[in-house]
């Protein structure tokens, strides 16, 4: 099934609209990135990935999509992404949609962490959604508001035992969508976060999705059908849309009913 439904919502406040996703190139971020093309977004996203990257492009492209803009970015360097953010706005116009999805649940123990891993897995997870939202800010204060959608995990919420420096970082992430969404707020601009289930993507799939992990998800969820990242994808658009106006500093969770 792949989270494909007949008559996906349409979202006219979506249609023009510059959006910028970061790690859109695989996973939940390329369905983000399709969902918002087909939208009529003009949309740029980042991704340390180029292969797979371009290939979304040209698929987009394929099927007849005004072409989303890649530009390469290790979310790492903040200042890479500064000029990443400034020149998808010479491209699309001033940035209205700020999706912070990039993230990797990279699996550790306690004992194994390191200081250096610990500041890379915050480095990864954390930092650069408050950088990509304090580059935007400016942007979307002039132009009137806009939505910035952080991503979280249920993870902190269950508290998984297999990556606790991934499950801090997550946590943080709602702490930062609520002081963001307190200061943002009268400039009209809205700051939600999205906490996802086990979303069957490629990646989970291969790594993870065994016997035991499909029983998981009987046991644990209240609707026993997969999680996919089209069903992430379509809560993003309506965070996005006119549509959720007066949404925000909350936290919106899309995992099945696990939590």
């Amino acid at each position: 099934m792949n989270g494909h439904i007949e008559q996906p919502a349409s979202y006219p406040s979506l249609k023009g609209k510059s959006v910028f996703i970061t790690g859109g190139g695989s996973g939940i971020g390329e369905s983000l990135v399709e969902h918002f093309t087909r939208q009529g977004a003009r949309v740029c996203f980042v991704d340390i990935a180029e292969e797979p990257s371009r290939r979304l492009v040209e698929r987009l492209a394929h099927e007849g999509h005004a072409a989303p803009h890649f530009i390469k970015c290790d979310l790492r360097d903040i200042e890479a992404l500064r000029r990443a953010v400034g020149d998808a706005a010479g491209v699309n116009g001033p940035i209205r949609v700020l999706v912070n999805n990039a993230g990797n649940d990279d699996r550790h123990t306690t004992e194994s962490v390191t200081v250096d891993y610990w500041d890379n897995r915050m480095q990864v997870n954390l930092r650069h959604q408050f950088f990509a939202a304090q580059a935007v800010r400016p942007q979307m204060r002039d132009a009137g508001g806009g939505s910035i959608i952080n991503f979280g995990s249920i993870t902190w919420l269950v508290g998984d035992p297999d990556c606790p420096a991934y499950v801090t970082a997550k946590s943080a992430i709602g702490g930062l969508t609520r002081a963001l969404a307190r200061e943002l707020g009268p400039e009209k601009i809205r700051v939600n976060c999205v906490l996802p289930g086990w979303v069957m993507t490629e990646r989970q799939v291969k790594l993870w999705l065994n016997e035991a992990g499909e029983k998981q998800i009987r046991d644990r969820q209240c609707l026993t059908e997969k999680l996919y990242a089209a069903d992430i994808a379509r809560m993003v658009l309506f965070l996005a849309a006119d549509d959720s106006r007066m949404c925000t500093s909350q936290n919106y969770i899309v995992d099945g009913g696990w939590v």
